[in-house]
């Protein structure tokens, strides 16, 4: 097989679109990329790191989804943000109000600083090597 390929889009539950955006573009900073309104309350909720290639999808959790919020992962981090500066972004972020679980320490393949969004879902902040 031959061609390119990128991963463009990961869906993430959230309880509300509102929320989502709140987190991700006001407190992480991602960019608004897209909030279409699809009618009878769904919408097309798109966001993504500043210079980022993938996006997330708000996708708003209903019935039996509501459960799966913020275990998407099923407890481990499942979702992997670089950053130029770990120490900066935690910095600021911890400030702000984020939940981390330990301070950024140095591995092998750069500084990690695991967080929980609001949802529960865990993350690694990485500053690659």
């Amino acid at each position: 097989m031959s061609g390119t390929r990128h991963l463009a889009m990961v869906a993430v539950l959230v309880p509300e679109y509102d929320a989502g955006i709140a987190f991700f573009c006001d407190m992480l900073g991602f960019a608004l990329l897209e909030d279409t309104d699809l009618g009878g309350g769904k919408r097309w909720v798109r966001v993504a790191p500043e210079g980022g290639q993938t996006q997330l999808l708000l996708a708003r959790a209903v019935g039996d989804q509501r459960a799966a919020i913020g275990r998407q992962g099923g407890g481990r981090v499942w979702l992997f943000l670089h950053t130029d500066d770990c120490a900066r972004d935690h910095a600021a972020w911890h400030a702000a109000g984020l939940s981390f679980e330990a301070p950024p320490r140095s591995e092998a393949y750069g500084i990690v600083a695991v967080f929980r969004d609001p949802w529960g879902n865990r993350w690694d902040l990485i500053q690659p090597a």
